[in-house]
This record gives C-alpha cells, sequence and structure tokens, in this order.
C-alpha cells in the first residue's frame, strides 16, 4: 500500500502521528492515540471543547483529503485523523472515569466498522474530505447517543 511522507505535515497529522500506520487495525490504533489528546481536552469546559472539536472538524476535512489525494486512495486506511475528531465527539458530556472512556472507545469502534444507516451510505456518496470525515461524526453521533442514554439509565 502507498505511504505516507512523514515530512509532510498533512501526513503526519492525517496518519494520527502515525497511529495510522499500524499494519492491524489502523482505525483501532487511531482511536486509541486519540484519548492521549482527550485527556488534555477534557479539562476544558463544554463550549471550548466543542470549538476544538468543531476547528478539528473542519481542518480534517482538508487534511484528509489532502492526504488522499496525495496517496492516489481515497480514504486510505492509514487514515486516522477522523476517527480523533470521532472519539473526541463521542466524549461530550460523557462522565469522567475510565469505565465511559472505555465504553466510549469500543462503540465508536462498533459503530464505525458496522456503519449503520446513514453511515454506510455518506461512506460510499459522499467524496473527498468530507466523506472521510462525514462517516465517522455519524458514527461517533451514534456512539455519543448510546453513551448518554447508558448513562441516564444509570442516574
Amino acid at each position: 500500500m502507498i505511504q505516507p511522507n512523514w515530512r509532510n505535515p498533512w501526513h503526519l497529522l492525517a496518519f494520527g502521528f502515525g497511529s495510522g500506520a499500524a499494519r492491524r487495525a489502523p482505525g483501532t490504533c487511531g482511536t486509541l492515540a486519540a484519548v492521549i489528546p482527550y485527556y488534555f481536552l477534557q479539562q476544558l469546559s463544554l463550549w471550548p471543547y466543542l470549538a476544538v472539536i468543531a476547528v478539528a472538524f473542519v481542518a480534517g476535512i482538508y487534511i484528509c483529503g489532502r492526504t488522499s489525494r496525495d496517496l492516489g486512495v481515497h480514504d486510505h486506511g492509514g487514515i486516522v485523523w477522523d476517527e480523533f475528531v470521532g472519539l473526541w465527539l463521542t466524549l461530550v458530556l460523557v462522565p469522567p472515569g475510565w469505565g465511559w472512556l472505555v465504553a466510549g472507545v469500543v462503540l465508536f469502534r462498533i459503530f464505525d466498522i458496522i456503519k449503520p444507516w446513514p453511515i454506510r451510505w455518506a461512506d460510499r456518496r459522499v467524496e473527498g474530505g468530507l466523506g472521510i470525515m462525514l462517516d465517522d461524526v455519524l458514527a461517533a453521533a451514534y456512539a455519543w447517543l448510546v453513551l448518554q442514554l447508558f448513562a441516564l439509565w444509570l442516574a
């Protein structure tokens, strides 16, 4: 498979600082790598946290689209910036604690892998960087909803 240019900052970001270069399960590796910045992001109050996600999403459209074009492969398996944004979105307003973090990671990966409607539709129909980002944002929305329902149920 075509490899990124590690000196290119767009490739480095798109590949999650190298986490997407894993031979097996690069999406899962990218999601796990996203936990590191999440540790710092969770310290923010809601609006700054959402602003970071919004900026990361918009930047991701460019970063992922550019890297995809450079590599000549739409949604190269190693492009995991979308997993970073997806996980951060999944964890919005999640109660503190490792259990919730693990549940968020697992649920996000499940929805990102099985791609229920409209995730699969978006994955197949929306091109470029927006398409790369959109399916993970939709997977995050499903995971977020399930997490919030669990949190309400357990409260």
